[in-house]
């Protein structure tokens, strides 16, 4: 399992060894034993899927504490550009974010840790997304910032006028005035 630091050092990208004949192929999606030491800690506890239409944008998304979660996330099927965003106040990459093309063919996966944002854009037809969540959803810690807040300067890779967004979504605030960001000391491996 290659295991690879991204721009922000502390979101992580997975590439699983794939092993593929005339069958089609194989390949470990999750093994704690193979992960470094940093994630050994961290205990999924809920696994989620989801499947959308090309321009389906969910994010920018994430919960309070007690229930902030870590994130190992990929697709299945389809094509998507994933972006997670450092919500650490203090953090020397505060505001930054990582975007990474996850396809059911690069079978790729983004490790995010609490403290983060997340969110994705679907850019095939459909995808289908799955991922592992380290603490259980809890709607009233659920919150998240806006995807198109000029600060975070994220290139989605399509057009802002043809994204479908929930109700939800479209009512998040920007990241300076949203009051549930997390501090720079968060524990991001719990």
């Amino acid at each position: 399992m290659k295991i690879t630091p991204t721009n922000i050092p502390d979101v992580l990208l997975i590439e699983p060894p794939v092993f593929g004949d005339h069958r089609g192929y194989f390949l470990e999606s999750y093994n704690k034993s193979k992960l470094p030491e940093t994630l050994k800690n961290i205990d999924f506890v809920q696994d989620n899927e989801s499947k959308s239409q090309k321009g389906v944008l969910r994010g920018l998304h994430f919960q309070t504490p007690p229930y902030c979660q870590s994130k190992l996330v990929r697709v299945i099927e389809g094509s998507v550009l994933d972006i997670a965003v450092d919500i650490r106040k203090g953090s020397p990459t505060f505001g930054e974010h990582v975007s990474i093309e996850l396809t059911g063919e690069n079978k790729k996966q983004l490790f995010i840790p609490r403290g983060f944002a997340h969110g994705f854009v679907v850019l095939s037809d459909t995808a289908i997304f799955s991922y592992k969540c380290d603490n259980y959803y809890s709607p009233n810690h659920d919150s998240g910032i806006s995807f198109n807040d000029p600060s975070l300067q994220i290139d989605w890779k399509i057009e802002i006028e043809h994204c479908i967004l929930s109700e939800k979504d479209l009512k998040l605030p920007l990241l300076k005035d949203s009051k549930d960001l997390f501090d720079i000391n968060v524990n991001l491996y719990e």
